[in-house]
């Protein structure tokens, strides 16, 4: 992968940048269009092929349910699925009355999210994943509150999940209503929102390019920063059971 401004990655598809040498924020696009095919890491030897039932055609999907996964074999297994979303080859795994059969006493997802509330970034379709693969936490402007950090460390410290990212998307009307200092209504809720949204949009001012687009990525790696200053996802990051990145 090539650096392009600091990312790492191919255009539309999921790219990292590391922070402070320790997380990394990653970008992906939902617009589906065609790229130039690149070398993708090899699947994780823990982890079980199998082929699409509907489409014998396509290559062996990576079934991400080993206990001895690390966190970097999960993200790859995200990565490899924002390609199939973006080359508009989606395997839709593990989507059937089957899964939700062998889901029924319990989940083990291999990735958590903080994710946008937009109806426009669905986690499970932009990365490929199925029922019981993601444990998603979805809140507009993407934003670690109290409740939200909560179940987050349910998903990752009791249900087992390896890595979490923090989803934002182009266009966030949370992040642009805080940029633009957009008046709110006095007796609704949203304004709750604002305080968490406020020092990603900070850190952005000054900066060169589309104001928006830097301020969705402030706010995303502020709230990277939020989620491993809980003790618990700390822990789990310092005993490599655990990555947390951020999305784009």
């Amino acid at each position: 992968m090539s650096r392009i401004n600091g990312f790492l990655g191919r255009r539309n598809l999921i790219k990292l940048m590391g922070i402070a040498g320790v997380s990394a924020v990653a970008t992906t696009a939902c617009n589906q269009a065609k790229q130039t095919s690149t070398t993708q890491a090899p699947a994780s030897p823990a982890a079980q092929p199998v082929a699409n039932a509907t489409d014998k055609t396509k290559e062996p999907y990576v079934r991400p349910f080993s206990d001895d996964m690390t966190p970097e074999q999960a993200l790859q297994l995200l990565v490899d699925g924002n390609k199939r979303f973006t080359d508009q080859k989606l395997a839709h795994p593990r989507q059937d009355f089957a899964r939700l059969t062998e889901t029924g006493a319990d989940q083990f997802p291999f990735a958590a999210f903080l994710s946008c509330a937009d109806s426009r970034v669905p986690v499970e379709v932009v990365f490929d994943q199925g029922i019981g693969d993601c444990f998603v936490v979805r809140m507009a402007g993407n934003v670690a509150t109290p409740e939200g950090i909560g179940s987050l460390e349910f998903g990752t410290a009791v249900l087992g999940s390896k890595v979490l990212v923090v989803l934002g998307h182009e266009g966030c009307g949370a992040v642009n209503a805080v940029l633009r200092q957009q008046k709110l209504p006095a007796e609704s809720k949203i304004g709750t929102l604002v305080p968490y949204i406020e020092p990603g949009v900070d850190k952005a001012k000054n900066k060169s390019g589309n104001d928006l687009m830097n301020s969705v990525k402030a706010t995303t790696l502020v709230q990277v920063e939020t989620l491993k200053r809980s003790p618990i996802l700390a822990g789990l990051i310092k005993e490599n059971k655990l990555k947390i990145v951020g999305a784009y």
